[in-house]
């Protein structure tokens, strides 16, 4: 059994005509210690996808179909204390923004150690000394000294390394990054991924990461779902997703990615915008952004489906490579 399996899920939000689905069917696996990315545009839905695992979608929007279960346990049956008894302590999540979600009025030693009052017997002081442990984990360098720090006085990385902190105090078995290197620069950014990698292997745990960059997934996932208007359009192994993309939108975004080795005026980027959510297509939502879509693409929403182990897409006519 995975650790976590995601089934049909389907999180919705009011409109002044009715309903629309950010997240639309999405089923997914993850195993213990695997890392599965979670790619797209923004748009795509895969922060609320994120915010739907945890049961943190605010109201009025709604998980309103499917089931996510967490070692076998479904989370959307839990009562709210039952929810918040494994939010924090068996999952986690790291946020995009880590200065908007750090408290400004609490110092960062507090903010470490409050996960483990909540869901620990620990001592005050038992709890301050794992906190430090935490701290020294993720590299903060001098923790004792900036224990008392308060978010306003770190760096952009110096706090993103204070939200894993945060998350993984309580020692979960998953984790969830949400967009865990945006605006940080590429030195940053490379510590980061290094230290969740080092965490991974350290704790055995599993991540969920969650990104629009191709580099990070290339750099540290497994495997590789990718999303496009609320659907998982392809999902595979992170060497055959990019060595042989087989949905169109999939090799969209791997030709947008920079070259360092072409001489390019422009980058080559995929015509047109993710569809707002009150005009989706009756077929494929990639069908009007792209060039090989023709009737049959426009007439049904393809399902995923089998082309090679472990590789399925949602293409009437998945690109050659798989034909």
């Amino acid at each position: 059994m995975a650790l976590l399996e995601v089934d049909g899920l389907r999180t919705v939000f009011p409109a002044d005509d009715g309903e629309f689905a950010a997240v639309e069917g999405a089923s997914f696996k993850l195993e213990q210690g695997e890392v599965l990315g979670l790619v797209g545009e923004s748009g795509c839905g895969k922060s609320v996808t994120a915010f739907s695992l945890m049961r943190l979608v605010s109201a009025p929007g709604l998980v309103s179909g499917g089931s996510v279960r967490f070692d076998g346990q479904d989370l959307l049956a839990l009562d709210a204390g039952a929810m918040r008894a494994v939010r924090g302590r068996q999952m986690s999540m790291i946020f995009q923004e880590p200065l908007s979600s750090l408290n400004p009025l609490y110092t960062i030693g507090q903010q470490v150690m409050e996960p483990l009052r909540l869901h620990t017997t620990l001592s005050r002081g038992e709890a301050r000394a794992r906190a430090l442990a935490m701290l020294d984990r993720v590299c903060i360098p001098d923790a004792a000294r900036r224990f008392d720090d308060y978010p306003h006085q770190l760096s952009g990385g110096m706090r993103q390394r204070v939200m894993i902190a945060i998350a993984l105090v309580c020692g979960p078995r998953l984790l969830i990054a949400d967009e865990p290197t945006t605006a940080l620069d590429v030195t940053i950014q490379a510590q980061i991924l290094d230290l969740l990698r080092q965490l991974r292997t350290d704790l055995g745990m599993a991540i969920l990461m969650i990104t629009h960059d191709l580099g990070v997934v290339a750099e540290i996932a497994d495997r590789v779902n990718v999303m496009y208007a609320g659907r998982i359009v392809e999902s595979a192994p992170v060497d055959t997703l990019f060595r042989a993309p087989a949905h169109p939108y999939t090799a969209g975004l791997m030709r947008s990615r920079p070259d360092i080795g072409v001489a390019r005026e422009r980058l080559l980027t995929i015509s047109g915008t993710v569809p707002a959510p009150h005009q989706m297509p009756a077929g494929c939502r990639f069908a009007p952004r792209c060039s090989l879509a023709d009737a049959a693409c426009r007439a049904a929403q393809p399902e995923l489906r089998e082309l090679a182990p472990e590789h399925t897409a949602a293409c009437v006519r998945p690109l050659a490579a798989h034909v």
